[in-house]
């Protein structure tokens, strides 16, 4: 079967286990348990992610994103990671992605949508910004030949109940559509039918999500 790695944020995490169940028996589907966090720190632990792979093994599939944390305000200062240097890791995200795995399709995923009004100065996030971050991971890595799975757009087209917060949706019908919009993507990758998608009953991620 072909092996699929799952990397990225709480987003991510919201949809992951989901997916391997989708998968079982058609993909491997391998993710880490820890939050990939903000782009610096996925490109620093990519190599530690290869080892998620069985020994010998590599990916044939690698869906990844990273934004929401690289463009978080906290105590109302300026952002985490400044667009210039997001665009500098994003890019050292895609030569090291094509190093590790020079044969796997790459998906990049767009940073979702939040609810600002939800936020507070002290822990904030702002959509302009987030759609800015998006843009400029996108022109990077279509660049590199990669495919782009716009969950940006998805999500802002969810109704509020889909949500947990303002940044979450750990719902059953949020969990569902994050599911399927990974899924859309990734089995074309690996050459299956879309039709072969069994999503069957969500996972729902419940526990408390480190950052976010």
């Amino acid at each position: 079967m072909k092996n699929i790695l799952l990397l990225g944020d709480s987003i991510r995490i919201g949809y992951d286990k989901s997916v391997q169940k989708a998968l079982e028996g058609k993909a491997n589907v391998f993710f880490p348990e820890d939050n990939c966090r903000f782009a610096a720190y996925l490109f620093r632990h990519l190599v530690d992610y290869r080892k998620l792979l069985p020994e010998g093994e590599t990916a044939d599939v690698v869906h990844w994103n990273a934004g929401l944390w690289d463009c978080l305000h906290l105590l109302d200062e300026d952002v985490q990671t400044p667009i210039e240097i997001y665009e500098y890791y994003i890019e050292r995200i895609c030569v090291r992605i094509r190093t590790l795995f020079p044969q796997a399709k790459v998906i990049f995923a767009t940073s979702t949508s939040v609810v600002p009004e939800q936020m507070d100065a002290g822990f904030a996030r702002r959509n302009e910004e987030i759609e800015a971050y998006n843009a400029a991971a996108v022109a990077i890595v279509t660049c590199y030949g990669f495919a782009v799975n716009d969950l940006y757009a998805m999500s802002a087209a969810l109704p509020m109940e889909t949500r947990t917060g303002p940044t979450h949706f750990y719902t059953e019908a949020g969990t569902a559509a994050f599911t399927d919009a990974v899924l859309a993507h990734l089995l074309p990758a690996i050459g299956l039918d879309l039709a072969l998608a069994d999503r069957g009953e969500t996972v729902i991620h419940t526990d408390d999500t480190e950052g976010f």
